[in-house]
């Protein structure tokens, strides 16, 4: 029985077991067994793919030499920037050595009752099957269902997103029946519990995806990660790109090497063992990834 919140709007379901019965692969951010060490890359996956990393370098810093390039967010964020600051505050918008710092300010607990955003998108993409998506965002957060719903648009509509694969193509709905999976934003004790319910530890860090189901925390949607080394809209372009990968049967990936762009596939969360911020899977027009991680 689906349960309704104070004002009578209906509640999301209790998220209970997966699909089918099927159980859920642990697709989540989670440290590594030795958090000191980065996963080892095979020399000869290195080699090849070298030429192409640094072409895709040379162009971002042409880029940047020519103050070009500006869009969503940056292409690959180098160390130079301030990283995002710990504990609850982060730089004021644009950033930089004298970017005054702001708390943000978020409820850790919610009332576990959503609200889906209205409305449909166009379908981005350029072939193969049609991934509908909804969006719903915690209440009482201070969050509004449809500016998220706008970011993570965005996003996905972006040319270095998934679609750029010519694979997939992607549409938001408002109708649960609809949609295919549900990308929540929720509190850090709402999201620890949905993601448990899946086997999952988070320790209301974490986001994490379960099937058919993108849970984005709260904390890390408004405070980013200590020393990410870019701005938030950086983040939070990543970390909807990451989850939505797992979501389209993406595994973690490794850091290619130091001073090279993370893959979007890579833990970044928990640290980018010498590489520099990246929110996109595709770069230069070309997919971007890592050496595979053991697991997920």
């Amino acid at each position: 029985m689906t349960s309704s919140s104070p004002s009578g709007t209906p509640a999301e379901p209790g998220l209970g077991s997966t699909r089918g019965g099927r159980p859920a692969r642990l697709d989540f951010d989670r440290p590594p067994a030795n958090p000191g060490a980065a996963p080892p890359v095979r020399p000869g996956l290195r080699r090849m793919r070298r030429r192409r990393r640094r072409g895709v370098l040379l162009l971002v810093a042409l880029l940047a030499a020519g103050g070009a390039g500006a869009g969503l967010v940056d292409l690959v964020h180098r160390p130079a920037d301030p990283p995002v600051a710990a504990g609850g505050a982060r730089p004021a918008h644009g950033g930089g050595a004298g970017a005054r710092v702001e708390p943000s300010a978020y409820p850790t607990e919610g009332s576990g009752h959503f609200a889906a955003a209205d409305g449909r998108s166009p379908i981005h993409g350029y072939g193969g099957p049609l991934h509908r998506y909804r969006i719903a965002v915690e209440g009482d957060t201070g969050q509004d269902a449809d500016e998220f719903a706008a970011t993570v648009d965005a996003v996905l509509a972006d040319q270095r997103s998934w679609i750029a694969s010519g694979e997939l193509r992607v549409q938001r709905v408002a109708e649960a029946a609809a949609a295919d999976f549900t990308i929540y934003l929720a509190t850090p004790a709402t999201s620890e519990r949905m993601c448990a319910e899946g086997g999952m530890t988070t320790e209301r860090y974490t986001s994490c995806r379960l099937p058919g189901r993108v849970i984005i925390n709260l904390a890390r949607w408004m405070d980013s990660v200590p020393d990410y080394g870019a701005p938030l809209d950086v983040y939070r372009t990543y970390v909807i790109n990451h989850e939505v990968g797992h979501e389209f049967g993406e595994l973690h990936q490794a850091c290619p090497g130091r001073g090279e762009p993370a893959p979007v596939m890579q833990q970044q969360t928990y640290g980018l063992d010498g590489c520099v911020a990246n929110a996109w899977p595709y770069l230069d027009g070309a997919r971007y990834d890592g050496e595979p991680t053991e697991g997920v």
